[in-house]
């Protein structure tokens, strides 16, 4: 006869009994589809931010690329006090500093090269814009096909030595020295020494800035030739060594797989008739001097212009030239899986693409006036 003790000890020896084969299989392919699909979330999620990551880097660097250009045309024609002749409404002679030639923004210092004529040159045309190498070859190295080339020349804003981030004044550089003095026998100065020119009381010394010339380019690689990142370059004209060039380009941004430049050229008057600077300054209104029929407005006349190979830009437009149109067309630095690029992207006048690969681009487009050369243009 069994005992209460018995049949409990049986009856829980009955209900502590393992799991069985079927109920095992079941926990184990729920557990597997839960781990799977923590893992397939895992993947997306890291993925989605890889994607993102890469979206926020090409607009980074459009807009960086964007800025950092516009920042330097902002300034281009900046002369301190001088303002060229055929820009300055109040000389009522024949302007006799009109650039007659392009310069070779490459050009070798020294006085052979860097003569009086060249100097005009120079400082008339501030902007310079190709579409080949051929110009400064031995600086615009390895460019990479179909995108342009910005030269932008000026003085610096700041003077040397002044504020915590303006070069100090060394030997040897190249700067640029106006006058106002009325009895100096030349405007301005741009050498590497004897300074001599006075402020507009002809009795202190006027102060200089430093030359400054900017060549902006595309090149095919970033780090190592053939690793197929395009990257945005810059080279600098400086003094290294004791000899003022241009200075081997340096990387500035990568990713920019296309650049191109367009001018907005100012060559008709505010009463509709062409700029001519082979005659003075001839006014509509006489008396007040508001209206010149024959100088420019600062607003761009018609299309904006490409400097092609084909069609290169005359010295007329690039004096007139008082706007810039900017395309950066910025690609991911690394493909995407499952993504093709079959879009194409107007810059301007040209287009580009279907690249029809992984890649992921966008396209940046500002327009930016010229305000150093625009301002002179504007009467009141």
């Amino acid at each position: 006869m069994r005992s209460d003790m018995d049949t409990n000890v049986i009856g829980r020896s009955a209900r502590q009994h393992g799991l069985s084969l079927v109920e095992l299989l079941v926990s184990i392919t729920t557990g597997l589809l839960i781990l799977a699909a923590l893992v397939a979330l895992f993947v997306n999620t890291s993925r989605s931010n890889r994607e993102m990551a890469r979206a926020n880097l090409v607009i980074e660097n459009g807009r960086l690329a964007i800025e950092l250009i516009e920042a330097d045309l902002v300034h281009a024609g900046f002369w301190d006090t001088f303002v060229p002749e055929f820009d300055n409404q109040t000389t009522a002679a024949i302007p006799a500093d009109v650039p007659s030639a392009l310069p070779d923004p490459c050009a070798v210092y020294n006085g052979g090269n860097w003569n009086a004529a060249y100097k005009t040159q120079l400082v008339g045309l501030p902007l310079q814009v190709y579409d080949s190498n051929a110009t400064c070859s031995g600086i615009v190295t390895d460019k990479l096909a179909g995108t342009d080339v910005l030269i932008v020349r000026h003085a610096e804003t700041c003077i040397p030595g002044v504020g915590v981030n303006c070069a100090a004044d060394v030997a040897g550089t190249l700067y640029f020295q106006s006058t106002q003095c009325s009895t100096a026998t030349m405007p301005y100065v741009l050498s590497d020494n004897n300074f001599t020119l006075m402020k507009r009381n002809c009795a202190a010394i006027a102060t200089k800035r430093k030359f400054v010339s900017n060549i902006y380019y595309i090149r095919d690689y970033a780090v190592t030739a053939g690793d197929g990142i395009p990257t945005l370059m810059r080279s600098q004209f400086d003094t290294v060594g004791g000899t003022p060039a241009h200075q081997p380009a340096i990387a500035m941004i990568e990713g920019i797989q296309s650049f191109r430049v367009e001018l907005g050229v100012d060559n008709v008057s505010e009463t509709g008739a062409a700029v001519d600077y082979t005659v003075a300054v001839n006014w509509q209104d006489p008396s007040t001097r508001q209206t010149p029929t024959n100088r420019g407005d600062g607003v761009p006349d018609g299309n904006f212009v490409s400097c092609t190979t084909a069609t290169p830009c005359t010295v007329a437009q690039l004096m007139n030239a008082t706007a810039a149109r900017i395309y950066v067309l910025v690609r991911s630095r690394d493909p995407s899986r499952g993504y093709t690029d079959t879009k194409t992207y107007a810059l301007g006048s040209s287009t580009v693409g279907p690249f029809n690969d992984n890649f992921k681009r966008h396209l940046f487009v500002t327009t930016v006036r010229l305000p150093n050369i625009t301002g002179r243009r504007v009467t009141p």
